[in-house]
């Protein structure tokens, strides 16, 4: 599994693909455990019968020897015991033979279902990095779109564009402006009209429409009782005089 891991780490390749192949792997060599164990477990079977068929022989003998002796066959009941000791050592041969297998029997079976395990996890997990990978592949493509956008033109054309309005809101509020400085203009001239009409007046007065001496409306005059000409006031004159030349800029 370590090295699984390390191979998926190391490697650039598609992590889908990957995970499928580790699987592929570990079955492959689930596979070969089986197979080593089912030849070990066949070994282990024919030295068990090997071990067996030696202990029976060596039994075997051995009462073939007690029958000899009984039989006052002495020589006999040697050979037999001879015969019975090769037995029984070729059974302890077999028997510790047999006792090697049985270890490694066992291991091969521990192994071989830690593997299956792994493999059971393996496939249990497989799914789930493969929906990361996916995700993963994902982001990476939103982030490469993300990076291929031009923000900085984006950004230009919001600029550009509040620029723009900003130069209507000025120019709106100029026209404003300007309508309002025509009203208040319009205005001051209905304002200003008793001025002229004092202005026409005193064109008047000098062109001979009106009488001389006569005063502007609202003022009141008097004549002095000795020679019946019309009295004169010298602050009045002095205006009269001064609107008189600016009569003459007109």
């Amino acid at each position: 599994m370590q090295s699984y891991a390390n191979a998926i780490i190391s490697t650039f390749e598609d992590p889908e693909k990957i995970l499928e192949q580790a699987v592929l792997e570990m079955n492959d060599d689930l596979t070969k455990m089986r197979q080593a164990t089912a030849q070990v477990l066949a070994s282990q079977k024919r030295l068990e019968n090997k071990y067996k068929a030696a202990q029976q022989a060596s039994e075997e003998w051995y009462r073939k020897a007690q029958l000899a002796l009984q039989k006052g066959e002495e020589d006999l009941a040697r050979e037999a015991l001879k015969r019975r000791k090769s037995y029984a050592d070729n059974a302890s041969s077999l028997k510790g033979q047999l006792d090697q297998q049985k270890t490694v029997v066992e291991n091969l079976v521990s192994n071989t279902r830690l593997l299956e395990s792994k493999i059971q996890e393996a496939r249990s997990k497989k799914d789930t990095l493969k929906a990361r990978a996916q995700s993963a592949k994902t982001a990476t493509k939103v982030s490469e779109m993300l990076g291929n956008v031009n923000t900085s033109s984006a950004l230009s054309a919001f600029e550009k564009m509040e620029e723009k309005v900003m130069a209507m809101e000025s120019q709106a509020e100029a026209l404003g402006q300007l309508t309002s400085d025509d009203l208040e203009g319009k205005f001051a001239l209905l304002e200003g009209s008793s001025v002229d009409d004092d202005l026409a007046n005193l064109k008047k007065e000098l062109s001979g429409g009106s009488k001389k001496g006569d005063l502007p409306p609202g003022r009141s005059g008097t004549t002095s009782t000795n020679t019946g000409i019309p009295f004169r006031d010298s602050e009045i004159e002095l205006e009269l005089d001064q609107l008189r030349q600016r009569a003459k800029e007109f």
